[in-house]
């Protein structure tokens, strides 16, 4: 059964409220999507991961029941690498967009078909792990907001 987007946004903004009067980062994910993929093997996935707290914290890494890895890839300039981490600032965000940074989901187990929803389990260094339903858009989709 697919759920809108929206339902998924707002359930996992609620699960990211609370106070930073302790300085601690405070995760919530939006504007999440995989392109339906055109080969069997790979996919990629992009989101924004929003932190309201005080402190930073660093996405350390991505699980995915869908994919044998998912790897976490950076862009500067025109160049692509994979790293072990990336920085989520404090009242700010981290955004995975086409082009920019992005999820690689390696050594998929079943081609992730439009309509559908991927599960993936975000870990950081200091927050608890986030449970992500992110939607299989179109190859072509282009997000209007979010990115």
């Amino acid at each position: 059964m697919a759920v809108p987007a929206s339902a998924v946004a707002g359930a996992l903004l609620l699960a990211g409220c609370g106070s930073d009067a302790d300085g601690r980062p405070e995760l919530s994910v939006r504007a999440a999507y995989i392109p339906q993929p055109v080969s069997d093997t790979m996919a990629a996935g992009f989101l924004t991961i929003v932190n309201q707290g005080g402190a930073k914290d660093e996405l350390t890494s991505v699980t995915s029941p869908t994919a044998g890895s998912v790897t976490l890839h950076e862009t500067v300039g025109s160049s692509m690498e994979q790293v072990s981490s990336l920085d989520v600032p404090a009242h700010g965000q981290l955004v995975f967009k086409s082009g920019g940074n992005h999820l690689m989901f390696e050594m998929l187990k079943s081609r992730p078909v439009q309509g559908e929803t991927v599960t993936v389990q975000l870990h950081f260094a200091a927050s608890d792990p986030l449970k992500v339903e992110i939607p299989v858009k179109p190859a072509t989709y282009t997000p209007k907001t979010g990115h």
